[in-house]
């Protein structure tokens, strides 16, 4: 019994190691990487005329994202709180008794007898969640969809003493939504994913060891 224990604990550490590895090599990249824009076709010899393909200039537009590889502002602007209780009290209780039986016009008392139950229940639950986050990070248009919608996505890392934070986002957003400046806020993406993390001594301290993992996974068989 003791060996086979010993036996899952390894394996378990194993697993959580490898685990750790991997996300530590795939935190840096990713889909995330910036998307590079199409490469312009070279130009062919001049004609003589005035417009040359490629190099047009809108007059008439803002200066905003609408091709691949164009970069865009997202302004971070979540701030989401969530409160939920909840409160069940029920009761029962039951009571029968049974007449004792005469006989010769006397009472068997012997035979007297009752049965009860008291049954009782009272639970109570309270849960809240509340986050914010703000902030600007600039990404790149990944892919332009059939209905003028764009795929953006991006990262940015800051590396502060002697760890590194990172803020990564990406989504659907619609160029109307575009504001003048070149910014988008967070509440116009449509399926946005949002993650904030870091690496470094912070993170470590705040991440618990591989035993303790271990214990409070479902591969503890205890």
């Amino acid at each position: 019994m003791i060996q086979q224990t010993v036996k899952l604990l390894c394996a378990a550490g194993t697993a959580l190691l490898l685990q750790g590895c991997i996300q530590q090599v795939q935190l840096g990249g990713g889909n995330y990487d910036a998307t590079m824009p199409q490469e312009i076709p070279a130009a062919a010899a001049a004609t003589g005329a005035i417009f040359q393909a490629g190099h047009d200039i809108a007059l008439f537009e803002n200066a905003v994202a609408r091709h691949v590889g164009d970069t865009i502002t997202i302004s971070l602007m979540e701030s989401t709180a969530a409160q939920k209780s909840s409160s069940t009290t029920t009761a029962k209780k039951t009571a029968a008794n049974v007449t004792p039986p005469s006989f010769a016009g006397h009472a068997v008392a012997e035979l007297t007898g009752g049965i009860s139950s008291n049954n009782s229940f009272d639970g109570s639950g309270d849960s809240s969640l509340s986050n914010k986050l703000e902030g600007q990070v600039t990404v790149t248009v990944a892919r332009r969809l059939t209905n003028g919608n764009l795929v953006v996505r991006g990262q940015k890392w800051i590396t502060i003493n002697q760890g590194r934070e990172f803020v990564r986002i990406q989504g659907i957003i619609r160029p109307v939504d575009i504001l003048p400046d070149n910014t988008v806020p967070s509440s116009k993406v449509a399926d946005a994913v949002i993650s904030y993390g870091g690496q470094g001594a912070l993170a470590d301290a705040n991440t618990p060891g591989l035993l303790s993992r271990f214990f409070n996974s479902v591969l503890n068989p205890m």
